[in-house]
């Protein structure tokens, strides 16, 4: 009888969370850098945002293909790619976002949830430490690439049934030293 409640409960103990103090919590995970917002129509959504905000509209750019900033989505490698504009205000950086093509975490929040808010982005100093946090916590990568000018990986994750957003961590590449 004892061992048939132990292997029962076996796995139940197996599966309980990690203790709060035994994750490592990075520091820029307390501040909020970037909302992001998916959009069918980033034209026509950064005109509207502008107004509002009575600023100019941001200049709107075009992603390189997913292949040449090894976006990998759900684990494959993915051509997708997304046009994408920024408004800085203070410390936040509202980001709008329209996918282009598919295979990518806006494509399938677009079609699931439509437009809106797609993610929370903070700005870590241990981009592999703190995913083996959010893993330890359940929350799986989606996708992940290398900025467009190649100077930092930034990776989404699977956040949205738990926390009701994606959350992005962004990590720039230390600065190359000079000889």
């Amino acid at each position: 009888m004892k061992r048939m409640i132990l292997a029962l409960l076996l796995p139940v103990c197996a599966a309980a969370p990690p203790a709060p103090q035994d994750l490592y919590r990075d520091p820029g995970m307390k501040t909020v850098v970037q909302v992001a917002i998916v959009t069918k129509d980033i034209e026509a959504v950064t005109r509207r945002w502008a107004e509002l905000l009575g600023t100019p509209p941001p200049k709107i750019s075009l992603t390189r293909p997913g292949r040449e900033v090894r976006l990998v989505y759900r684990g494959q490698a993915s051509d997708g790619r997304a046009k994408l504009a920024f408004l800085r205000m203070g410390q936040v950086v509202l980001e709008f976002i329209e996918p282009v093509g598919g295979g990518t975490s806006w494509r399938e929040h677009l079609d699931k949830h439509g437009e809106g808010v797609h993610h929370l982005g903070f700005q870590v100093a241990d981009l592999e430490k703190s995913l083996q946090t959010f893993q330890r916590l359940g929350l799986a990568e989606q996708h992940r690439g290398r900025y467009d000018q190649d100077n930092g990986t930034y990776v989404y994750l699977d956040s949205q049934a738990a926390l009701g957003v994606t959350v992005e961590l962004l990590h720039s590449d230390p600065p190359a030293r000079q000889p």
